[in-house]
C-alpha cells in the first residue's frame, strides 16, 4: 500500500530554516545527534518491532515530492503524549532493491488533541517546530502534529522537514515486517 501525498505541507527548506542563527545550528545539530544515537539499534528493524514499533500507514509517497518512506510506529509512545529527543515515536525506513529495509529517520508524533489541552501553540523539541497535521487526514489519524528527523539519510531540503526528494517507494512491495 503506498499513501500519496497530502497537499499543504512545506515541501522545501523555509526562509527561517536557511537563516538560522549559530545557536539554532548547534541545538539543530544536537537533535540530529541525540536521535541517531537514540536509533542506531534500530537498523535492524527487527529491533524496532521488538521494542513496539509496527509499519503503519505503507511507504508514504508523493508523485513529485520524493517520499516520507516506511512509519514504524510505537503506538505506546504515542499515547503517551510525551517529547523526549532519545525516545522518539517513529522509526523511517526505506525499502531496498534487495528486499531489505535502511533506516533513514525518525519522527516525533502528538496527537493535537492532547497536546493543545496542556500548551499553547504547536510543540517544539530543541528548537524545531512541529508540523501540524489536521483532520482528516490520508492516514486515517485525529489532528497530529510530527517532526521528521533525517538523521541517517541526509536531506537537501534540510533535516527537519516532512519529504525527503532522495527518498523512493519504488522498492517497497507491500509486504508488512
Amino acid at each position: 500500500m503506498q499513501t500519496l501525498a497530502q497537499e499543504g505541507h512545506s515541501h522545501t527548506m523555509s526562509q527561517q530554516q536557511q537563516e538560522q542563527t549559530p545557536d539554532q545550528k548547534s541545538r539543530a545539530s544536537a537533535l540530529i545527534r541525540i536521535v541517531r544515537e537514540s536509533t542506531e539499534r534500530y537498523k535492524d528493524v527487527s529491533a524496532a518491532e521488538a521494542d513496539g514499533c509496527a509499519l503503519q500507514f505503507g511507504c508514504v509517497s508523493g508523485p513529485d515530492s520524493g517520499a516520507m518512506g516506511l512509519h514504524y510506529v510505537n503506538g505506546t509512545l504515542v499515547n503517551r503524549g510525551e517529547l523526549d529527543p532519545t525516545r522518539p515515536q517513529i522509526v523511517i525506513y526505506e525499502s531496498t532493491a534487495n528486499g531489505g529495509l535502511k533506516l533513514i529517520g525518525a519522527g516525533f508524533l502528538v496527537l493535537a488533541d492532547a497536546w493543545d489541552k496542556k500548551n499553547q501553540g504547536p510543540p517544539e523539541l530543541m528548537g524545531q517546530l512541529f508540523h501540524y497535521f489536521e483532520f482528516p487526514n490520508r492516514f486515517g489519524l485525529p489532528a497530529f502534529y510530527t517532526l521528521h528527523v533525517w538523521a541517517w539519510k541526509d536531506n537537501p531540503n534540510g533535516a527537519f522537514v516532512n519529504w525527503h526528494p532522495n527518498v523512493s517507494c519504488e522498492q517497497f512491495g507491500g509486504q508488512t515486517h
